[in-house]
């Protein structure tokens, strides 16, 4: 039911302190993600095309989910951040890559989602853009 878009490539611009998670690919959907912290808060945009998922969320709360994330055989997602109208959800897999889920909830008649997964070594450099120390194996 759902179609999941990969992104596989990530551009920093250290001026302005944006990371950019988008498509090697590029065509004229362009999905992207772009972060930029501000302050305590962490500005995240999802784009892909025209459409954008715009939310300010807590950039210590962001970090903690995404430091203890763990692959759960069957789930897409295990930890949600925001509100309950606003939020990404997202969830580890068993390769490495993350499940990213931007959405928007309309009322309890639906919804707006991106369904986005990023790589392992774009997981990993968006781990060293957070500062987050990746947890050793158990």
């Amino acid at each position: 039911m759902r179609s999941f878009q990969t992104l596989d490539t990530v551009t920093i611009d250290d001026e302005t302190g944006i990371i950019y998670i988008s498509k090697t690919q590029d065509d004229w959907m362009m999905p992207r993600i772009t972060m930029r912290r501000e302050g305590n808060y962490i500005a995240i945009s999802a784009s892909y095309g025209p459409m954008e998922i715009a939310m300010r969320l807590r950039f210590d709360e962001l970090v903690r989910v995404l430091s203890r994330l763990n692959a759960v055989d069957g789930l897409q997602t295990t930890r949600q951040i925001g509100t309950g109208q606003a939020y990404i959800a997202l969830g580890l897999q068993q390769s490495g890559k993350i499940v990213l889920r931007p959405t928007i909830v309309a009322d309890a008649t639906g919804h707006l989602c991106f369904n986005l997964v990023i790589t392992k070594s774009v997981h990993q450099q968006l781990f060293e853009w957070l500062r987050i120390t990746p947890r050793s194996p158990q």
